[in-house]
């Protein structure tokens, strides 16, 4: 298949690519950003079936002509993953690039005969509801609070109206707490995940302190690129809504212990009341999302958990030293 990917040289884009390529798709990126150094070393093998272009978001005619061009699916990946801080500097750049950029893309895919559109959402949609449920299912009712929240509720209806007006095969899945390779902070994402943060503290020669445990259900980068691609490359998937998720609640802590004891002389730990910490918890508590739609229909299941990830992540990291 050939398929874009918007927002294709960030964190979960990047992840994607692997993904796709390695199962014999041809990926175009489209970014304002470059294709890093890094990652185009990495994927340098691909050749010809990789192709980048970089570009704003807000670009309606340059979109256009690219899917003009010819694809069988897109993804809708271009986002601002903003925090409180951010919010607070620009909620209308969030509701800008997360919803309404969103709009001439769906229209262009129906225009040219797109047979697939995955808009990757959150599980920030699930908003307060996170507090009042014990597990959280495609049909809990969501109640969004924070701007980014109800930007990814909002790009999720959004996508789906156009399905229900002009026939479009669109889906969206919620992604929980993803982490892992290609991960990095920038000026439209500023909530790194706390395994992120643990590693910038292990790259500084610094013990890795946490304010708290940090527990959720978190999803390895690569488990979450696998179940996008196999909803791309489903032939009738019976729902336009789908939880991404490993399914399974631990702690950062945890994972930082693990990575730790992989190499000798790193140090993750709580902090102690009279110790200054630089890391950030992003977000409350909240319930897990099911992953019971996904494994019921396509058989999928996270690959990658609490220890798995921290292996896989070692390995990626000492090759990718410089990233962090």
């Amino acid at each position: 298949m050939r398929i874009v990917i918007f927002g294709g040289t960030g964190f979960v884009g990047l992840n994607l690519a692997e993904v796709l390529l390695a199962r014999g798709h041809e990926v175009t990126l489209y970014d304002r950003a470059a294709l890093p150094l890094s990652a185009q070393r990495s994927l340098a093998d691909y050749g010809a079936r990789l192709k980048a272009v970089q570009g704003d978001i807000t670009d309606v005619d340059t979109i256009d002509a690219l899917v003009a061009e010819g694809c069988d699916a897109i993804v809708l990946g271009a986002a601002v993953t903003a925090g409180e801080d951010l919010e607070r500097v620009s909620p209308a750049r969030v509701l800008e690039i997360n919803v309404m950029a969103q709009i001439p893309i769906l229209q262009a895919a129906i225009r040219h005969g797109v047979r697939r559109v995955v808009n990757l959402s959150s599980a920030s949609a699930y908003g307060a509801a996170g507090q009042r449920h014990q597990i959280l299912d495609e049909e809990t009712p969501c109640d969004p609070v924070s701007f980014y929240a109800i930007s990814k509720f909002t790009s999720e209806r959004s996508a789906a109206r156009h399905a229900e007006l002009f026939g479009g095969d669109f889906l969206s899945v919620r992604l929980s707490a993803v982490f892992g390779p290609w991960e990095r902070p920038g000026s439209v994402r500023d909530t790194p995940s706390l395994q992120f943060q643990i590693l910038a503290a292990f790259a500084r020669g610094e013990p890795a302190l946490l304010p708290a445990p940090g527990i959720k259900d978190w999803t390895y980068a690569p488990d979450a690129a696998e179940a996008v691609a196999v909803l791309i490359e489903a032939e009738r998937p019976r729902h336009r809504l789908y939880n991404i998720s490993s399914g399974a609640a631990w702690s950062a802590l945890q994972w930082g212990e693990a990575f730790a004891a992989l190499h000798p002389g790193l140090e993750c730990r709580l902090a102690e009341p009279d110790e200054k910490t630089f890391i950030k918890l992003h977000g409350g508590d909240r319930a897990p999302l099911s992953v019971t739609r996904m494994a019921d229909e396509f058989g999928w299941r996270a690959r990658f958990g609490c220890a798995e990830s921290a292996a896989a992540m070692s390995a990626w990291w000492m090759q990718h030293k410089e990233w962090i």
